[in-house]
């Protein structure tokens, strides 16, 4: 798998670096490249941070919400051990594909800034939104992106 590193942060408009990490489930790898075609929620999330416990409930709801009509969330997890992501996880269960990235290249291939940190790719795999941390005011505004992403071919 080749993973391209950036000088600079990502923004609106620049191509989603590839990226293939294995399950959390274990089995194959969660790969970007197949859902190519679809409106991606990328989440890079950690067990260790706060925000993550508050944004899984609300990815389950865009899942539940977006997915019939073309949305995939894929969260990659940051941890050290897969152990750690579990745990959480059994706390905070997911309904959408989890992924884990203990060589952090997914999170290098994405310049991440910061825990937890989301990416909006529209269905041409284009950056259309960074989203810095979770805050439950945020949630309006990016359900708001996500319809708007949906509505493009």
């Amino acid at each position: 798998m080749a993973v391209a590193t950036c000088a600079w942060p990502l923004g609106t408009g620049d191509t989603a670096p590839a990226c293939s990490v294995p399950s959390l489930e274990g089995g194959r790898s969660v790969s970007l490249a197949d859902y190519r075609g679809r409106v991606v929620y990328l989440d890079f999330w950690a067990s260790w941070c706060g925000p993550c416990r508050e944004s899984f409930p609300f990815m389950n709801e865009l899942d539940r919400d977006f997915r019939d009509k073309g949305l995939a969330i894929v969260a990659v997890s940051v941890d050290k051990t897969a152990e750690d992501a579990r745990r959480f996880v059994e706390r905070y269960p997911a309904r959408f594909a989890l992924a884990i990235d203990v060589a952090a290249r997914c999170p290098a291939a994405y310049d991440l800034p910061g825990m937890p940190t989301s990416y909006l790719i529209d269905r041409s795999g284009r950056l259309r939104v960074v989203h810095g941390g979770f805050r439950p005011g945020d949630k309006a505004e990016i359900r708001r992106q996500i319809v708007e992403a949906l509505a493009r071919p």
